[in-house]
């Protein structure tokens, strides 16, 4: 390899750095990262899960995904609530304003999926798949 531009690894992560950046930029009216919507979206798909559970689907580590959710809470987008079965633990449910975010939100992202996808259309139809497989835990395949 001649020129960094030429490293499939700087490419990616530049393209993924341009990809997140939109995405910010997409959720900030509403003052909620990428990493909180993908928060959200778990729970606009099932309420009621524990941290340890949305942290595992997403791959965040338990400090982080504790600090995701305390300033999810304290924007009044969710609420711990103690397990019937173990009040040792806690689940996090949707505020009705965290569920109010679902249209808007899923809106905006929508409209970033539909850009991107159509680059990636341009592409050709196996670079999307290549990229989920390159996304992929090799150790899944095992």
């Amino acid at each position: 390899m001649d020129r960094i531009e030429d490293c499939i690894s700087f490419l990616l992560g530049k393209a993924a750095h341009q990809v997140s950046r939109r995405a910010r930029e997409k959720l900030a009216r509403w003052g909620v990262t990428p990493t909180q919507y993908a928060v959200l979206k778990t729970l606009w798909e099932q309420n009621g899960q524990t941290g340890a559970a949305i942290g595992a689907r997403l791959a965040i580590d338990s400090a982080t995904i504790t600090g995701l959710i305390d300033r999810l809470a304290a924007a009044g987008l969710l609420e711990r609530r103690e397990s019937p079965e173990d009040r040792r633990i806690n689940l996090l449910y949707l505020t009705p304003r965290g569920r109010a975010l679902q249209a808007p939100l899923d809106a905006a992202m929508d409209a970033l999926n539909a850009e991107v996808a159509a680059e990636l259309r341009r592409a050709g139809p196996t670079v999307r798949r290549a990229l989920g497989r390159l996304g992929e835990d090799p150790g899944q395949h095992e």
